[in-house]
Formats: C-alpha cells, structure tokens, sequence
C-alpha cells in the first residue's frame, strides 16, 4: 500500500487548510470565494461559461406554429431555465427558439399544454457539455 512520510501529510493538510493530520478540510477562503462568486452571477453570465456543440443543420427543438397559435399562456416562454423560447417580435402568434441555448432539461417539454413542442435529445457528441465543479 501506498505510504506518506510526516512531513508530506503535514503539507497536504496546510494546503488544504487544516493544521492537524486528521483534519482534511478544503481551505475555507478559496472555496466559499469560488462559491460566493457563482452565485452572484446573472444566468446569462452562467450560460456564457456553458459549452455548447450545436448542430445548425439539425436542431433538436421544433415548434410547431400551427399548434402554438392557439396557446394562450405561452408557458415555455417563461418554464425555460436558459430562456431558449421568446415570442417573435415581428409575429405575434409565433415563438422563436434559439436551441444553441438549450441545457437539455426537457421542462419545455413537459409543460407545454399543447403538445407543440418536438424536442429530442441532440445527436452524439452535440449539445450542452456540462463540467464537474
């Protein structure tokens, strides 16, 4: 098995910000700045820092406008964690989509009371790419 001396345990543990060997704990400073920073950003700022591998040839969201004139709430519009859908300007009765946006979450899906919404999951090795930490 894998063995450390003292004073490389000793090291680990003041990096790590605690003083003793038994105490491994991530240093308090960095960690809660990193945290705090996150959490003051706006949800562009967060999806700005978002990978995305779209497709223009083949998005993976469509609406069908016939089936979404007839919505009257319009709940995509406001249910989208990364406001993907937004009514057209320039047609009332229409939603644009920009599904570059998309995180894959499938709430459009799921809520919209008409059914007008196609959504699939992107081809391989497109989409959203999420990150760990």
């Amino acid at each position: 098995m894998f063995e450390r001396s003292d004073s490389e345990v000793e090291n680990d543990c003041c990096l790590l910000g605690s003083s003793s060997r038994s105490g491994w704990t991530r240093s308090k400073d960095k960690g809660d700045k990193v945290k705090d920073e996150i959490f003051k950003l706006s949800l562009e700022d967060k999806l700005y820092r978002t990978k995305y591998e779209t497709d223009a040839d083949k998005p993976h969201i469509k609406v069908n406008d016939e089936i979404c004139k007839k919505c009257e709430t319009r709940v995509c519009t406001y249910i989208c964690p990364a406001k993907t859908y937004k009514d057209d300007p320039n047609n009332k009765t229409s939603v644009m989509v920009a599904h570059e946006n998309c995180l894959e979450c499938g709430t459009c899906l799921k809520t919209c009371p008409q059914n007008a919404i196609d959504w699939k999951l992107p081809d391989g090795g497109m989409g959203v790419k999420y990150r760990f930490g």
